[in-house]
């Protein structure tokens, strides 16, 4: 596979279509909505965090589909095996919720009488500080945390569908350190010394309909920090795959991957284990899976059908002629359809 390193430049041209294809270790395109082409309607941008220790998980989404806002948080208990998630939306914002064009600065900060979520970046110091009420009936949760990158690599990709001026620009910021607390109704946790997380930054034009599968790990292990970004499903790869391992300091680009999902009187079975392979055999894990976060969203036209696995991955990597070995490093791994 020939993937294309992008150059430093803005991300679309005038016609509103991707000036190139292909991945980067940074944001070296600059997005504007301002150069969006007509579609107004069609665009999607997120500001998506995931970061635990190894007794609780916490995801926050604050999102803006252009049709419709969304503000959602989630915890999620490993031991106790349970999930909690709770989310709201906002009709017809086209875009009002500001999210920023780069994800270097700039803060988000959404409210109503049901949620309080701000996020605080102030170039790259970021702060996330969110209250939701009724997480589940009469407990209500809190999260303050702050977040800082232990990697100077991130996964960048600018993806092109087949349909003309659709497009997603999109970063994974993986081995993101965090430090603080979060409360749900009896439960009171300060995050241990070794917690890491994701920001999963994306803005651009989607298709209708299409289908995705991502993986993320972020942790630490024997005194290494390891993190991976594995994915596939969408828009047109051909230029660059967005699979990529950080050990350290240092970030290594893989090729393909496929995720093998146990199939039970032909329906798949999300938590029995998985497969996670590439065809270099550069990729080699087993997946072991914990809890499924799952939800189906179906509002006539709309529909999302969300398979948030979250478990233990084992196995090894191969990259610049060396063997990096993981054993029970949790993580997550989803299969989404959408039709948005």
């Amino acid at each position: 596979m020939s993937q294309h390193l992008l150059t430093h430049g803005p991300l679309l041209n005038e016609s509103g279509e991707l000036n190139e294809a292909g991945y980067a270790f940074s944001l070296v395109k600059e997005y504007k909505r301002s150069a969006i082409k007509k579609l107004k309607s069609r665009i999607k941008e997120w500001d998506y965090y995931f970061f635990h220790d190894d007794e609780y998980g916490v995801a926050l989404t604050i999102a803006d589909n252009s049709y419709m806002a969304l503000i959602s948080a989630s915890v999620i208990d490993f031991k106790n095996k349970k999930e909690w998630t709770k989310s709201y939306m906002k009709w017809f914002t086209r875009g009002s919720t500001c999210l920023p064009y780069t994800s270097e600065d700039g803060d988000i900060m959404v409210n109503s009488e049901k949620y309080d979520f701000t996020f605080k970046n102030d170039h790259e110091n970021r702060h996330l500080s969110c209250t939701l009420k009724d997480l589940i009936k009469n407990h209500d949760f809190h999260v303050d945390v702050s977040l800082s990158r232990k990697n100077p690599y991130s996964m960048v990709i600018a993806t092109p569908f087949k349909k003309k001026r659709h497009f997603y620009y999109n970063q994974k910021i993986n081995l993101l350190h965090v430090k603080g607390t979060f409360s749900f109704g009896p439960i009171k946790h300060a995050f241990k010394a070794h917690t890491y997380g994701v920001l999963d930054w994306g803005r651009g034009i989607w298709t209708y309909s299409n289908t995705w599968y991502w993986s993320s790990l972020s942790g630490n292990q024997d005194g290494h920090l390891i993190g991976f970004n594995l994915g596939y499903g969408f828009g047109d790869t051909s230029r660059a795959s967005e699979n990529m391992l950080f050990v350290d300091d240092k970030a290594y680009k893989l090729e393909d991957v496929k995720f093998d999902i146990s199939v039970i009187n032909n329906k798949e079975d999300y938590l029995r284990q998985w497969k996670i392979t590439s065809s270099s055999s550069d990729i080699n894990l087993t997946f072991t899976p914990l809890i499924d976060r799952y939800s189906n969203t179906n509002a006539l036209i709309i529909q999302s059908k969300q398979h948030q696995v979250f478990g233990k991955f084992s196995g090894t990597f191969k990259v610049k002629d060396q063997i990096i070995t993981i054993k029970d490093m949790i993580g997550f791994a989803e299969k989404v359809k959408n039709r948005w």
